[in-house]
């Protein structure tokens, strides 16, 4: 097989004394995630190429990164475009006949854990994920999105991916007051992120079993663990269901003409010079959701320089705040109503780092 050089990152997490045996199931673990080995029935074989995931993959990069990363030499590199396409197919066909239904990416998951024999280095890497969650926004932290029957606090949302209108892709944030079960909402938010609702409606919970993760886990965080993944599922299910007839609804039924009625309709805004992305978003707002009263505030001086936005490197815009009331709400709780912004923004929501919502009808108003 081809020579790899492997670049191991100073802040991966190892045990202060580690030994031989265990500093190199850590490097295994690392190198799976990476897709630079690939299990074998009985020994690890060199993989010069790390397939791209076939069908899971249109968000999952901004849910949860990747184990630390590797750097392999040119050669590699130049196998691995070669064989993309071939590999990708080959990912599609194991997903299909995957006998606990899981993602390309939690299967990838799910083998990289199943190989490490050290429960310590299991456990340890869960704790390497919960600490790169990214932290959610407070609107996230709503009795509507907390987990029931966890021994910690935790919360998972669901939201359309910036691809939701062409494949039908949900994207997940969570969070956990618990550090261990931090690494669990970390797994699932990596491994369902990005797929579809079907898709995340067939995995079976005994995966954990298979990654020999449960090893690590007490009755009620496995407990909790099951709960999650059911809760993910639902909320998954609920946006196939209802976002989508939201949208339409929407649009089909607001006024045809604003201020045609009651003349309170807003129809236009004032742009601003050097803002694309307040014009964008009450652009999108107004024409679909014809509402009453819209407010769009932008915070983002009071986060300077977030990482990660892409608004903030084309104009200084990554956080705003929106009060909008309209009539096509009604009827609809808070969570959906945030999902239908969220789907109607589309590609602006990719590249801001944060809105916070506040969506009321009318009558809640009057």
């Amino acid at each position: 097989p081809p020579l790899i050089t492997i670049n191991v990152p100073p802040d991966y997490p190892r045990p202060s004394k580690m030994t031989r045996s265990a500093a190199l199931s850590s490097l295994v673990l690392s190198l799976l995630c990476a897709g630079v080995l690939v299990p074998a029935a009985s020994a690890f074989v060199a993989h010069p190429a790390a397939p791209a995931p076939s069908t899971c993959a249109a968000a999952r990069s901004q849910a949860v990164p990747s184990c630390p990363p590797l750097r392999s030499t040119a050669a590699d590199e130049t196998s691995a475009t070669e064989t993309t396409d071939d590999d990708s197919d080959d990912n599609k066909e194991d997903n299909n006949s995957d006998a606990l239904g899981l993602t390309p990416e939690l299967r990838k998951i799910t083998d990289a854990f199943a190989s490490i024999p050290d429960e310590k280095m299991r456990y340890k890497q869960l704790l390497y994920m919960a600490q790169q969650l990214p932290p959610v926004e407070p609107s996230v932290a709503v009795p509507e999105n907390k987990v029931p029957g966890c021994l910690s606090t935790v919360y998972v949302f669901a939201s359309p991916s910036p691809t939701y209108s062409d494949d039908g892709t949900v994207t997940f944030v969570g969070d956990s007051d618990g550090l261990l079960t931090k690494g669990l909402v970390a797994l699932l938010v990596r491994g369902l992120s990005g797929c579809t609702p079907e898709q995340i409606a067939t995995v079976d919970a005994e995966f954990i079993n298979a990654a020999k993760i449960s090893q690590s886990l007490t009755p009620g965080r496995n407990n909790g663990f099951l709960n999650m993944l059911a809760v993910m599922k639902r909320k998954a299910a609920e946006l196939a269901d209802g976002v989508g007839e939201e949208a339409a609804a929407a649009q089909d039924d607001a006024p045809a003409e604003a201020g045609d009625s009651d003349g309170d309709i807003i129809t236009t805004f004032d742009q601003r010079d050097g803002k694309p992305m307040y014009n964008e978003i009450m652009s999108k707002l107004i024409a679909i959701l014809k509402p009453t009263s819209i407010t769009l505030t932008d915070n983002s001086d009071q986060h300077a320089g977030h990482a990660g936005s892409k608004g903030w490197e084309e104009s200084g815009e990554s956080h705003f705040a929106l009060e909008i009331v309209s009539e096509a709400f009604g009827g609809l709780a808070a969570v959906k109503r945030h999902q239908l912004v969220y789907m109607l923004l589309g590609e602006t929501m990719e590249k801001i780092h944060a809105l916070q919502i506040s969506s009321k009808t009318p009558e809640e108003v009057a």
